[in-house]
């Protein structure tokens, strides 16, 4: 009789440590990798909420530093879920839990834990901010840069070309800030590459504002993620300390270098072949397909047409 008990328990047991086992498996499985196959990092953090979107799904929050990933500074950040709002406020303390994959992020886990009406130091969001003096119609100045295979162009190179131009470093941390920019040049390519009728004198250019770090060597290794071996149409650069200093300003591009991290706006241009200000993204809400229209309409744009035919 003994010996059967003994049986039963320890078939309990068993069955008991396997379930355990399953569920604490199932656990972890979930704590890394959500949809897509992706793997994610989760970030504890704390902030201020700046500014919140109408519709919930974007937070401006001016956080502390995030060990191991990310210095203080104010940013946009996609939320996933909306509810997690409610009852929270502008000038709102809050905790959050930073999420990060390889093509996405976002913060959930938002709880208030006080509030401030003191505005928080250099918080300017880091996708919107400071306007550009340069409008449709306005020539772009020129400027040097320094391309992936060390030979130095001028914009005014491209005369008869229409180019559109996007700022980055290649240590960016966020995948919807400088690689989503690189991501959307990547396929706003493949869709003028793929239309036989579409015009041919357009560029992408990729521009870094790290030159210190973002050698020729370090951009044609970076570019080859985003274009693999065919370089048609797509070149990779620095922009050199004087050309930053003239051109950001008249942009709205904001770069604000702390120590080897690098807070930066985004900016996204559109130059017609004559060199003008055709169209300016701001932000990271435009889509490849916007993109891709707009270099089309440019590069068809002759002389004449140039001034009256801006968006």
């Amino acid at each position: 009789m003994k010996t059967k008990m003994n049986i039963m328990k320890s078939s309990i047991l068993n069955h008991l440590c396997l379930v355990c086992t399953l569920m604490i498996l199932a656990r972890v499985g979930s704590s890394t990798a959500r949809a897509d196959d992706q793997t994610f990092q989760s970030y504890s953090a704390r902030g201020v909420v700046e500014k919140i979107a109408p519709d919930q799904r974007q937070v401006t929050i001016h956080h502390q530093d995030i060990p191991g990933y990310m210095m203080e500074m104010t940013m946009d950040f996609p939320v996933q879920d909306t509810n997690e709002l409610n009852g929270i406020s502008v000038g709102d303390k809050i905790t959050f839990t930073l999420v990060v994959g390889q093509t996405n992020d976002w913060v959930e886990n938002i709880h208030r834990v006080g509030h401030t009406d003191v505005a928080m130091s250099n918080s300017m969001p880091m996708t919107g901010g400071m306007s550009s003096k340069l409008k449709p119609g306005d020539m772009l100045p020129d400027g040097e840069l320094v391309t992936e295979d060390g030979n130095t162009v001028h914009f005014s190179n491209f005369r008869g070309t229409a180019v559109a131009f996007t700022f980055f470093f290649t240590r960016c941390p966020l995948p919807n800030y400088c690689p989503l920019m690189n991501r959307n040049f990547e396929q706003a390519r493949v869709l003028l590459l793929s239309q036989p009728d579409a015009p041919t004198n357009w560029e992408f250019l990729s521009i870094s504002f790290d030159p210190q770090f973002d050698t020729p060597e370090v951009l044609s290794d970076y570019a080859g993620a985003y274009r693999g071996t065919n370089a048609d149409h797509w070149l990779f650069a620095d922009a050199t300390t004087n050309t930053l200093a003239h051109l950001a300003p008249r942009l709205g591009l904001m770069v604000m270098r702390q120590g080897n991290n690098i807070s930066h706006n985004l900016r996204t241009v559109v130059i017609d072949p004559q060199g003008r200000i055709y169209k300016q993204f701001n932000g990271n809400q435009w889509t490849p397909q916007q993109l891709a229209e707009a270099l089309t309409q440019a590069a068809l744009l002759s002389p004449m047409k140039s001034m009256s035919a801006m968006p």
